[in-house]
């Protein structure tokens, strides 16, 4: 989304730590006012693929396909549960599973600390800290022993997160996010890059997720924090399981490779593709925000129309500690590289139309999309698409983006005053940015929003001024709802672009920053709950992808 920067640690000293403003530095991937969520949607419910809780508990599965029913057995113990439902009969006895079974590409979900604590009740003595290099690094993480520790890190990780670093790190979690008041729930899964392992806290004031990823050599390769968050996400209606397939695929390579996953029609190629772009902060691959998964939505609409969607994993995401390590990290090395690098994958690859390769950018994506296609030296790009991408300068819209939900608030009759602290910090920035004697090369002390250099930067780029200068087919969509890049960001590009030919413009009243349509004046409370990306939307990129096909 937009926007944000970075994940709450600072490299620069050699220490890592949670900043107070962590939440505040995600404000454009999870803006601010859905920050102060609610106790009831802070509540997760911890869902993982069956066949994993079964290994974790030695249990044998058996799945029905008329019951529709998948059942665990090990030894005496009996778990049978029904897709579509809450409740699970564990040894005859009808049992709240804490959330409704469902099936997701082909594979069956469920609530895994229940299911895992009744098969755990006759097995006491079974410690959650095996000897898996995960929970290994796990123990000598929380016990202090950045020494040890660092013996299950990679050298890459090493060099990002020092020994007297990891030393301290734990008693930092727990300032930041409260001491963990049970074990924590672990699971696990792999992409093309890492296994990603992850323990799910509660604590007595925010709970939140630890993820390690492991390399191929089983070396603690990097690790990422963040709150625990509601997983409320429903599929589109528009989506078809039987009209496209997905497979796992490697963007790049070296250190910083990122996994993501290649939706590509059914039936005979070659397919026009769209490469997605996320936008501001640390993203999976889906853009998941609360209730959402936009650019889940975008691939698969897309793929029923017969248009093959890659999205991967952010940098900031799959490899947070090591970037956030970079003192030199900018929006280039952030999101311009690995857009290209997602190109030309494309152009090599099998059932896919080499000449019909588009980009489109969501939020800071679409910012950055003039830079992504001054990138594209081969010019492999056949068009490009900018889904509420600002147009002005990144600090100005952060500062409009804060004023515009405080104008949203007060409409709605509530108090505005919890927004005044981040317009401050805006406010401090931009009179940094602006004074002559600071730049990349001397960079202020103590800068509010740091890192600093990323701000120094691309502190005089203006998207429009770049995007006049270039040709090429583009799409400028933009949701009439969305105070995160208001809609005067969108008039803008229409005023600045208005002498280029090769450029079309839409806007939808209803339509917000995730590129759902909401009826309320959306403030970003809203995001929890489960939405879609606008059918009609993603008709329009069809329709405009069709009709573009580069000679």
């Amino acid at each position: 989304m937009f926007m944000t920067r970075k994940t709450g640690f600072k490299s620069k000293s050699n220490t890592l730590r949670i900043t107070a403003a962590a939440s505040l530095a995600l404000s454009l991937c999870l803006p601010t006012i859905a920050q102060a969520a609610t106790p009831t949607q802070q509540i997760r419910i911890l869902a993982e693929p069956v066949r994993d809780i079964a290994t974790k508990v030695g249990a044998v599965v058996q799945w029905n396909q008329s019951l529709r029913t998948v059942t665990l057995v090990k030894g005496n113990n009996t778990l049978i549960l029904t897709i579509g439902k809450a409740e699970a009969l564990f040894n005859g006895k009808s049992k709240d599973v804490g959330g409704v079974v469902r099936v997701e590409s082909g594979r069956a979900y469920a609530p895994s600390d229940r299911l895992i604590e009744w098969f755990k009740e006759n097995n006491k003595t079974e410690t959650p800290y095996s000897s898996d290099p995960a929970d290994l690094f796990m123990k000598q993480l929380q016990d202090g022993n950045g020494s040890k520790a660092t013996e299950y890190m990679s050298p890459a990780l090493k060099k990002a997160a020092p020994e007297q670093a990891i030393s301290v790190m734990w008693k930092q979690f727990t300032q930041a996010f409260g001491t963990a008041s049970t074990e924590p729930i672990k699971q696990e899964n792999s992409n093309s890059v890492h296994r990603n392992v992850t323990y799910s806290f509660k604590t007595d004031r925010i709970p939140y997720d630890l993820t390690l990823r492991l390399n191929a050599q089983n070396e603690v390769d990097d690790f990422r924090i963040v709150p625990a968050s509601p997983l409320a996400y429903q599929k589109p209606a528009y989506e078809h399981t039987d009209a496209y397939t997905e497979k796992e695929v490697t963007i790049g390579e070296g250190e910083l490779a990122l996994p993501g996953t290649l939706t590509t029609p059914a039936g005979q190629g070659p397919f026009p593709a769209v490469v997605l772009v996320h936008g501001s902060g640390p993203s999976d691959r889906d853009e998941s925000v609360g209730g959402a998964k936009p650019l889940r939505d975008l691939a698969v609409g897309l793929a029923n129309k017969g248009i093959a969607v890659l999205r991967y994993d952010k940098v900031t995401y799959e490899h947070t500690m090591k970037v956030n390590a970079d003192p030199k990290f900018n929006i280039k090395k952030e999101t311009v590289d690995d857009a290209i690098s997602a190109v030309n994958l494309l152009t090599k690859t099998q059932n896919i139309d080499s000449t019909r390769i588009f980009v489109a950018g969501h939020s800071q994506g679409g910012y950055a999309m003039p830079l992504i296609i001054d990138a594209d030296k081969q010019k492999h790009i056949a068009g490009t698409i900018l889904l509420a991408g600002p147009s002005s300068k990144f600090i100005d819209v952060a500062i409009e983006q804060t004023n515009e939900v405080m104008q949203r608030v007060k409409e709605l009759g509530q108090d505005p005053t919890p927004y005044e602290p981040l317009l401050q910090t805006w406010t401090s920035v931009a009179k940094l940015l602006n004074d002559p004697q600071y730049s990349v090369d001397k960079l202020p002390a103590n800068f509010p929003m740091p890192p600093a250099y990323w701000w120094y930067e691309q502190k005089n780029y203006k998207p429009t001024d770049l995007a006049k200068t270039q040709t090429g087919p583009m799409l400028v969509l933009q949701g009439e709802n969305d105070y995160q890049v208001p809609i005067q960001e969108y008039e803008a590009w229409k005023k600045e672009l208005k002498d280029r030919k090769d450029v079309e413009f839409k806007s939808y009243p209803k339509v917000t920053h995730l590129l759902t349509e909401y009826d309320g004046i959306s403030t970003g409370a809203e995001y929890a709950m489960p939405a879609n990306v606008s059918p009609t939307l993603i008709d329009d990129i069809a329709n405009w992808v069709n009709k573009n096909t580069k000679k």
